[in-house]
């Protein structure tokens, strides 16, 4: 986006993302233990939020904790799988992943999976920590700095329909006109990749990947063989031509869609740009 004009954030780059398997109990699991019952909105004292508060202090909250919160109706439902984490692949969570508990909110932004966790409290209001009030908020391409009011936007939660080419890089320069194009697509709320479309021509003509998320096994997005929560494999081989613009994009199956250009969803905080990914390839001999 900091091509477009200039944002406040962390550059990151497509590979922002990780997959992992995680072990813990269940949220809502836990919560029943202490009087809660699954799929509660509202305690009788007027809780409506869980909120995770970490024992990591960060200079954003003043010196005090980093923390955030996920509406209870989320936290109590079994089918969400919010998890109280312990384990990472198998093995006991590590230090730089949240040693020794953290909480994992599958199909949300990363900043609600607080890492090493201390308390959890049930509030009546969404928790008013800096990350959740005054940073990952979607604000339209007219706020700027000057003008931005924090408390018109909703703290962003679940994330929008991606995809991302990884076998290529920008500029890629390959040997003979067939390759394979690779990557990954990922949507939140737990809503499954029904469609990615790849063109080798800027966007003119399409063609359909397929999909998968283990060798061998046909993904079906809706069906109980595939994991909402994790990403999903593309992959299609084609002739290009000598010069060619390659563009993925995808849909998941509430028909939600990627944006062609990053102009029309840039914001001054520089999140969430979910725009087609595009790679340049030409055809010939790499100097390298």
């Amino acid at each position: 986006m900091s091509k477009i004009r200039k944002v406040k954030g962390v550059g990151w780059g497509a590979a922002a993302i990780g997959n992992a398997v995680w072990g813990g109990a269940k949220l809502a699991d836990v919560l029943e233990l202490v009087g809660v019952p699954k799929l509660t909105g509202t305690t009788p004292s007027g809780g409506k939020h869980v909120e995770f508060v970490s024992i990591d202090k960060c200079k954003e909250e003043n010196g005090g904790p980093y923390k955030a919160s996920i509406p209870l109706s989320q936290a109590t439902n079994p089918e969400a799988d919010v998890l109280l984490a312990y384990e990472m692949n198998g093995e006991p969570i590590n230090r730089d992943h949240g040693y020794p508990l953290r909480v994992v909110v599958p199909g949300f932004i990363g900043a609600r999976s607080v890492k090493w966790l201390e308390s959890i409290n049930i509030i009546p209001e969404e928790c008013q920590g800096f990350f959740m009030q005054k940073d990952y908020k979607m604000f339209p391409p007219s706020v700027n700095w000057d003008n931005i009011n924090w408390s018109t936007r909703r703290p962003q939660m679940d994330f929008p329909v991606q995809c991302v080419i990884c076998s290529l890089e920008d500029v890629n320069v390959v040997k003979h006109g067939e390759i394979t194009i690779k990557g990954y697509a990922v949507s939140g709320g737990g809503r499954g990749i029904e469609r990615v479309d790849v063109s080798i021509d800027g966007g003119k003509t399409w063609m359909e990947a397929s999909r998968y998320q283990k060798t061998g096994i046909p993904y079906i997005s809706d069906d109980t063989s595939s994991d909402k929560w994790a990403w999903v494999l593309f992959e299609v081989t084609t002739d290009i031509p000598s010069i060619s613009e390659i563009v993925a994009k995808a849909v998941d199956t509430a028909a939600n869609v990627q944006p062609e250009n990053v102009e029309v969803i840039w914001n001054l905080r520089g999140i969430l740009n979910t725009s087609w990914h595009r790679v340049h390839v030409r055809v010939g001999h790499s100097n390298l």
